[in-house]
C-alpha cells in the first residue's frame, strides 16, 4: 500500500487518533511539524523560532511530504500557508488566510461582500491616551485584539467604566499575540495600510440571538457547507457551555448562513483549504449577523462529527490537504446527535484534583463512547491558564452522543455526579 505523509502543525494525540481512524486507500503516516507543546501553554510565541523548527522538522523526517495541516488557531493556522508554499504542498494563501485572521482587516473584506450582515466596526489602539474617546461606538459593545483565539482579552463593555477597568489587562498583556501576528505582516509583505497600524483592538457593536458554526471547506474555488453546529452560551454569560451537532435551527437559517458562508469566502479569496465561520441568529428580527472566520476545521467539533458520522470532520481537513476534493460525509456514527460539553469555573483558584482514572473509567461504563478531557493540571492556579476567555477558565471537554437533546444532558449530568475537581477557591465561587 503506497504511503501518504502527512505533517500536522500542532500535533496531539486526541487529534492524531481521530486522523488515525479516518479509513483510508493509502496508509497514512502522520508527523509533528510542530508538537502541541510548541503551540500551547507557552509563554510566547517566537513565530521564526517556529517557523525554522517545523521546517526542520519536516525536512528531518527524510520522506515525502505530502500534506502539511493544521486543526489549531494561531500560530498553527498561519504557518501552514507559509510551509505548504515552502514545500510545494496544496494550501492557501498567506494572505487570504491572514484577512480571515486580523479581525478588522477580516471586517473590511466583509464590508464589501456581505455588508449587510455585519455589525459596526472601529480599530483602536489601547495605549493611547484617550482610548475611550477613540471609540465612537455607543455602548454596549465587544472590544477585543485583533487577532486572538478562545475569546482571549474579549470583553463586553457596557458603560465607560468597564473600559477603564479593562485597560490594565489589556495593555499588560495585549502584546502576547499582537507581537507575534504583526511578525507575519512584517516579514511576509502583506499590504502597508494594514501592517503600519497602530490599532492592534477592535470595537464591535453587539451581535444578538442564537449562535452556531458553519463548517465547509473551498477547493479549486468551490465553496462547500458541510455541517452546521449550535453553540450553546452558559445561561447569559458570553463563555460557551457546548456545541452541539447537527444544528436545532430552522433549515432556512441554515441555507442563509451557507449562502452568506459562500459569498465571504469568495470574496477573501481563501482557496484549497477548510473553514469554520461563527454566526448569530435573532430570531425576533430574522436576522443573520457574520461573527467571525477560522481558516481551519473545528479541533473541538471533531468528535462530535465522529458521533455522528462514524467519522471526523479531519477527513475534509486531510482530503484538502492532500489536493483531492472531500466526499459528503454519510451519518454512518453511533448517534442522532452529539455535544462536546466545556465545564467551566467562574471563580479564581488552584486545582487541588482532577478526575481520576477510576472516575473517567465509571463513566466510560455507564456511558461508552463518552470521552473526559481534563483541561487542567494539579496545582495549576485558573488565572494564570493561558488562552482563557476573559470570564471563565475552562476545566474540561466531555463529549456525548444521544438520541437526542435530553438524553445528552442527562448524560452530561450524571458526568458531573461521577467526576470531582477539588478547587481551592479565593473567594466564594460564583455559580
Amino acid at each position: 500500500m503506497e504511503q501518504r505523509h502527512l505533517f500536522v502543525v500542532g500535533l496531539d494525540e486526541f487529534n492524531r487518533q481521530k486522523l488515525e481512524r479516518i479509513p483510508h486507500e493509502h496508509e497514512l503516516v502522520i508527523h509533528a511539524a510542530l508538537d502541541i507543546s510548541d503551540i500551547r501553554g507557552v509563554d510566547h510565541f517566537d513565530m521564526k523560532a517556529l517557523l525554522d523548527k517545523a521546517a526542520r522538522n519536516i525536512r528531518g523526517a527524510g520522506v515525502p511530504v505530502n500534506a502539511i495541516t493544521a486543526y489549531y488557531d494561531f500560530p498553527a493556522t498561519d504557518l501552514v500557508p507559509i510551509l505548504a508554499k515552502m514545500f510545494g504542498v496544496p494550501g492557501p494563501s498567506l494572505e487570504s488566510v491572514l484577512k480571515c485572521e486580523h479581525k478588522y482587516w477580516s471586517r473590511l473584506e466583509h464590508q464589501k461582500s456581505v455588508p449587510e450582515y455585519i455589525p459596526q466596526f472601529h480599530a483602536f489602539d489601547p495605549l493611547s491616551e484617550d482610548p475611550l474617546g477613540d471609540i465612537p461606538l455607543m455602548p454596549p459593545y465587544w472590544i477585543k485584539p485583533i487577532k486572538s483565539f478562545r475569546s482571549f482579552l474579549a470583553f463586553r463593555i457596557n458603560d465607560p467604566g468597564d473600559l477603564l477597568a479593562a485597560m490594565p489587562q489589556i495593555r499588560e498583556q495585549g502584546a502576547y499575540i499582537a507581537d507575534p501576528f504583526a511578525y507575519l505582516f512584517e516579514n511576509f509583505n502583506m499590504p502597508a495600510e494594514i501592517t503600519t497600524m497602530k490599532e492592534t483592538f477592535i470595537a464591535e457593536s453587539l451581535l444578538y440571538g442564537s449562535m452556531c458554526t458553519v463548517e465547509g471547506y473551498v477547493f479549486d474555488g468551490d465553496v462547500v457547507i458541510y455541517g452546521v453546529i449550535d453553540s450553546v452560551r452558559e445561561g447569559d454569560r458570553s463563555s460557551f457551555s457546548r456545541y452541539e451537532y447537527p444544528s436545532s435551527l430552522p433549515p432556512d437559517v441554515q441555507f442563509r448562513m451557507a449562502d452568506v458562508s459562500r459569498r465571504v469566502i469568495t470574496g477573501i479569496g481563501l482557496n484549497n483549504s477548510p473553514f469554520n465561520i461563527e454566526f448569530f441568529w435573532d430570531q425576533t428580527h430574522n436576522q443573520v449577523g457574520l461573527l467571525e472566520i477560522n481558516p481551519r476545521i473545528s479541533q473541538a467539533h471533531t468528535d462530535i462529527f465522529e458521533k455522528v458520522h462514524g467519522v471526523s470532520n479531519h477527513v475534509v481537513m486531510l482530503d484538502v490537504a492532500l489536493g483531492r476534493k472531500p466526499k459528503p460525509l454519510e451519518k454512518n456514527g453511533l448517534f442522532r446527535l452529539a455535544g462536546n460539553f466545556m465545564l467551566r469555573a467562574f471563580s479564581d483558584g488552584v486545582v487541588r484534583s482532577v478526575p481520576t482514572e477510576a472516575q473517567i473509567a465509571q463513566v466510560q461504563k455507564e456511558q461508552p463512547h463518552t470521552v473526559v478531557l481534563a483541561r487542567v493540571t494539579v496545582g495549576q492556579r485558573l488565572s494564570e491558564l493561558n488562552g482563557q476567555d476573559s470570564y471563565s477558565y475552562e476545566l474540561a471537554n466531555i463529549c456525548i452522543g444521544g438520541r437526542d437533546q435530553a438524553e445528552l444532558l442527562e448524560k452530561y449530568q450524571r458526568c458531573l455526579e461521577i467526576i470531582e475537581f477539588d478547587i481551592e477557591w479565593d473567594e466564594l465561587r460564583v455559580t
